[in-house]
């Protein structure tokens, strides 16, 4: 009874496992809507507090097999952990998707517009958003680089090569480097544009990076532009 028990636990424990793995491959197929892959990421969770449950009877209770009522704890604990903190990281950041380090005069795309032409989330900036930036994200800002426009140019766009971002476009004219950004795990296409604006023999860096999907990023643009920055030096 007591071993049945515990291939149980490890069973539940294993397809728990199996539905949070699977949430991410399935959305970059295009089989699966993102509401369906995020609603079966929530059942992986249910289901690993279950595990975690059980887990523990069989292994307060149990003899022998204890190894399997050990692996289907770690292993539902995992699959009720990420979630967890995923939906936690979400409820710690504006629920925005759209972030820039010049809420006023945010940077503008050119060519990546017709890359977003089905993309649910468009590139309109309200001031509302610009607020909710404001709040969640005070430190934000732009860059300046004690480098003439030119020298600052090469030096971003070797910086976006180097942060593994498609490069959609490089008007150096323009002080403009349009880029995309794809996330590991679910595949979310994110369009990021840097504007530099000469100052004298500085140059002001201003990023703007947008995702095309997802109503909150769960803080991953305002990270993105933080680490970009950071890797241009001074």
């Amino acid at each position: 009874m007591l071993r049945q028990l515990n291939a149980l636990v490890l069973g539940l424990a294993i397809v728990a496992g199996a539905m949070l793995m699977a949430t991410g491959p399935l959305y970059r197929s295009g089989s699966t809507p993102l509401l369906t892959a995020f609603t079966l990421m929530r059942w992986a969770a249910y289901l690993g507090v279950l595990t975690v449950v059980l887990a523990l009877v069989a292994l307060v209770v149990g003899r022998g097999q204890r190894w399997m009522a050990g692996a289907a704890l770690v292993i539902g604990a995992t699959a009720f952990v990420i979630p967890y903190q995923w939906q936690r990281a979400a409820r710690s950041v504006p629920p925005i998707h759209d972030i820039t380090t010049d809420t006023t005069d945010p940077p503008t795309f050119v060519a990546v517009v017709p890359l977003r032409a089905k993309a649910p989330n468009k590139l309109d900036y309200s001031p509302d958003v610009g607020r909710r930036q404001r709040e969640g994200y005070p430190d934000l800002g732009p860059r300046t680089l004690k480098l003439p426009r030119e020298q600052a140019f090469e030096r971003a766009l070797a910086a976006a090569r180097r942060a593994g971002w498609e490069i959609v476009a490089a008007d150096a004219s323009a002080g403009r480097i349009e880029a995309t950004d794809t996330t590991r795990f679910f595949g979310f296409k994110d369009d990021i544009v840097v504007r530099l604006t000469p100052q004298g023999n500085l140059t002001r860096v201003d990023v703007r990076s947008v995702s095309r999907v997802g109503l909150s990023d769960v803080g991953t643009n305002a990270r993105r532009i933080r680490q970009y920055l950071e890797s241009l030096g001074a």
